[in-house]
């Protein structure tokens, strides 16, 4: 017995090959000079302390952590809001501030022309029953020239807001087809009716003549269909407020023809809900343009990004959209 120990532990490292009894286990143990009794496991340390698969290099340059910040916090900045999106622009919105801008020309001239030329013009550019029936398209597009109340009005300013909203949302020509289908179907389904009761004698002559001009029926259309491409914690107060204010103005009964336009011409914005909402499901543009609607998702693909890791340990955008994103 002691002989026995004494000659093992006398014995060189290099006299004992891999895989003899009380020589080294490996290549590491016959590096390190480490005698291993046979029989004795192994540290898990030194099974795991090299990989199976090197890792790549983490780039650690000062430019690739602003650049993935700036792609994660893209969607969530173009939910913000920004001021300048809410009033048209000559490149974003060029339908409504072309419109706009000949709007403000003709309120202005108004303000400062005589009185009797401003009315003998409006008179002129009247829906009236008279004027529909000898030059209908004339004067339907004259009206819609005309804002009643001025630049001050309620009407003008909802112009600017909605259809800027609208025509970011679904492009210039939808726009354009909205307001001009409110405009000349909410007319026509007023104007119609005083002319067959005047016909029939309900109505005095003098009716045939009746004033009648301005933008609000093609707004109240632009209020319906922007609606629909609210949110529906958005869509339906607005929808149910604007329909109480006319519903108001109706009891009040200072002009029940125009008001039953603007409710119609409400009842036709909501009816273009598919006609507005077609851009939008086709996914041009961006997510605060027209027609956007990938800011949500490339939110939640930030926030997939933030949850899975990579292999190696590596921060990459995931943890950045973890720090950043809701």
């Amino acid at each position: 017995m002691d002989r026995s120990t004494t000659a093992a532990a006398t014995a060189s490292p290099s006299d004992a090959t891999p895989g003899t009894p009380g020589g080294p286990r490996g290549p590491e143990d016959a590096e390190a000079g480490v005698s291993v009794p046979e029989g004795m496991p192994r540290q898990r340390g030194e099974a795991a302390s090299k990989p199976s698969v090197p890792c790549p290099p983490v780039s650690r340059s000062p430019v690739s952590r602003p650049r993935a910040l700036a792609r994660v916090l893209a969607p969530a900045r173009s939910r913000v809001p920004r001021a300048w999106r809410l009033f048209p622009t000559p490149t974003g919105t060029p339908f409504t501030f072309g419109y706009a801008a000949l709007l403000a020309v003709v309120s202005t001239t108004a303000d400062h022309a005589p009185p009797s030329l401003v009315h003998a013009l409006q008179q002129g550019s009247s829906t009236d029953v008279v004027h529909l029936v000898r030059h209908p398209v004339l004067v339907l597009l004259a009206s819609a020239l005309w804002i009643a109340g001025g630049v001050a009005s309620m009407y003008a300013a909802g112009f600017v807001l909605v259809l800027t909203a609208l025509e970011r949302r679904a492009g210039g020509l939808r726009t354009a087809g909205v307001f001009l289908l409110g405009h000349v179907v909410a007319t026509l389904a007023t104007e119609v009716p005083v002319g067959l009761s005047v016909l029939t004698g309900h109505l005095p002559g003098s009716s045939l003549h009746r004033l009648d001009y301005g933008i609000s029926f093609g707004v109240a259309a632009s209020v319906g269909a922007l609606a629909g491409l609210l949110g529906p914690w958005l869509r339906w107060p607005v929808l149910i407020g604007f329909a109480a204010v006319l519903t108001g103005d109706l009891i009040a009964f200072t002009d029940p023809l125009t008001d039953w336009g603007h409710l119609l011409s409400l009842a036709i914005g909501v009816s273009t809900w598919p006609l507005v909402r077609g851009r939008r499901r086709s996914g041009t543009g961006g997510t605060g343009g027209p027609g956007g609607g990938g800011g949500r998702g490339a939110a939640r693909r930030g926030r997939r990004a933030g949850v899975s890791g990579t292999s190696c340990g590596s921060p990459g955008t995931g943890g950045v959209a973890r720090w950043f994103l809701p």
